[in-house]
């Protein structure tokens, strides 16, 4: 028998091999990914449907809202959730370290920050009509209507500082359907609440404006009474005065983390800025506020899978199986990019259908159907790079780069990102998870880094 002979043979198996092990990888993924995927999805239509209900009102309430949710809050949408992504590193840290105690010092540390940067980013909103008008020469009819309804959205503000750490405490421990539920029971009262508000009532971007802080809250108010109800005896103990403790290196941390994500978040931000800078820049603005909304609710999706895929990618490597990580990141991306083209096809056939949802205006629809050809590729590339950007900024966190890729490492691991390890515990500890993230972990010790359950045991 040949060789040719043999390989022809051997080909069958090593494909249902591989095909096999893919759909294990596929089953873990979508284990942790669906409820984060949910969880996401919820909680940015409350956003989605204030803006559908809000744009059946006029072409400058759309574009007011449109400014107000895609210029103001993703200003502050990017530094909170960038600050909250400290989280990331210091609970997966506590976790395979042992100290499931400090997730709840992590946790009211972060709200402390996220807090206080609430409170410095208010000023945008009480001042948004001059700063849209004068700063960012927005439309003066579109920047009088867009003042009021940022006011009143202020409280929103805060209940996101208050969210992010806890989506951080919950999925670190892979407690994510309680939270996908409680989000979709707020975005069920959301759509009440804005359709009594606005079309009932009649209380136009003032009552949607409410409608969004009391959803907003409600979905705060509810993981707060699941958090202190005894579900994390070991993770929350209770408020505590030990997160004022080394809060100065909290701080640093948190600003290392929020920078690329700022990057990143802002781009959409300059898009708007720059559209209302054109000529006939009311309708411009609701045209792009039917497309970026669009691609945002997509985007959700690859969001879910960055959270799968770092859960996974932990457990991997704790378990000193770098090969199996590298396969995990393989198999979120194809099933990402899957979902991605799935989501183009579907813009494709009902690019002039999908516009209705926001507008009643035939000027927006049809503009908006137009760049429904760029709104479908961009749908695809937007369900791609968040989850290998996140990866990314993962893996320079949280462990040496070289177990992954180890040419990439030695060239571009940025060392002034990673958190200083007196932040976390006493040197007698560095040994383990905390040496994972200063880059000094060796394939041997590796196997110390679990920074979420396994997704064979999520709890429900």
């Amino acid at each position: 028998m040949t060789t040719t002979d043999i390989s022809a043979q051997l080909l069958p198996s090593k494909m249902k091999k591989l095909v096999s092990k893919s759909w294990e990888e596929s089953r873990l993924l979508w284990q942790v990914a669906f409820p984060a995927i949910l969880t996401e999805v919820f909680q940015f239509s409350i956003g989605f449907v204030t803006t559908g209900f809000v744009g059946h009102l006029g072409e400058v309430e759309l574009a007011a809202v449109t400014v107000v949710e895609n210029i103001i809050e993703l200003f502050a949408f990017g530094v909170l959730f960038g600050i909250g992504s400290a989280l990331d590193t210091l609970c997966g840290q506590a976790v395979g370290a042992g100290q499931l105690d400090m997730l709840g010092i992590y946790t009211q540390q972060s709200w402390l920050v996220c807090g206080a940067t609430a409170v410095a980013l208010t000023p945008a909103y009480a001042f948004t009509s001059p700063i849209l008008r004068s700063l960012l020469r927005q439309p003066a009819d579109v920047s009088a209507a867009a003042g009021p309804y940022a006011r009143w959205a202020i409280p929103r503000l805060f209940a996101h500082a208050a969210n992010y750490p806890l989506l951080k405490f919950f999925q670190t421990q892979s407690r994510v359907w309680a939270v996908a539920a409680i989000s979709g029971a707020s975005l069920a009262a959301h759509v009440a609440l804005t359709y009594a508000a606005v079309r009932r009532l009649g209380f136009g971007l003032r009552g949607a404006a409410v409608a969004g802080n009391i959803s907003h809250w409600l979905i705060v108010v509810a993981q707060l009474v699941y958090m202190v109800r005894g579900r994390f005896p070991d993770s929350w103990k209770g408020f505590s005065i030990r997160a004022f403790r080394n809060l100065g290196a909290f701080v640093k941390l948190s600003l290392a983390s929020a920078v690329m994500i700022c990057l990143e978040v802002w781009y959409y931000m300059a898009l708007l800025i720059l559209v209302g800078l054109l000529k006939n820049a009311k309708l411009q603005l609701d045209i792009m506020s039917v497309c970026i909304n669009y691609e945002f609710w997509t985007m959700m999706m690859a969001l879910g899978f960055s959270t799968a895929i770092s859960v996974r990618v932990s457990n991997e490597l704790g378990a000193n199986r770098p090969k199996v990580a590298q396969f995990s990141v393989v198999v979120a991306a194809a099933t990402s990019a899957f979902v991605g083209a799935t989501f183009m096809a579907v813009f494709l056939v009902w690019r002039t259908s999908l516009p209705k949802f926001f507008s009643d205006s035939e000027e927006v629809i049809h503009g908006a159907s137009r760049l429904g050809y760029l709104l479908a590729v961009s749908v695809l590339l937007s369900n791609i790079w968040p989850l290998l950007s996140d990866f990314y900024i993962f893996v320079w966190s949280k462990l040496p780069l070289r177990l992954l890729f180890s040419p990439l490492h030695d060239m571009w691991a940025p060392r002034h990102l990673l958190p200083p390890s007196s932040l976390l515990r006493p040197p007698s500890l560095l040994s383990g998870a905390a040496a994972v993230a200063a880059g000094r972990v060796t394939h041997s010790s590796a196997a110390v880094l679990l920074p979420a359950a396994s997704p064979a045991v999520v709890k429900h």
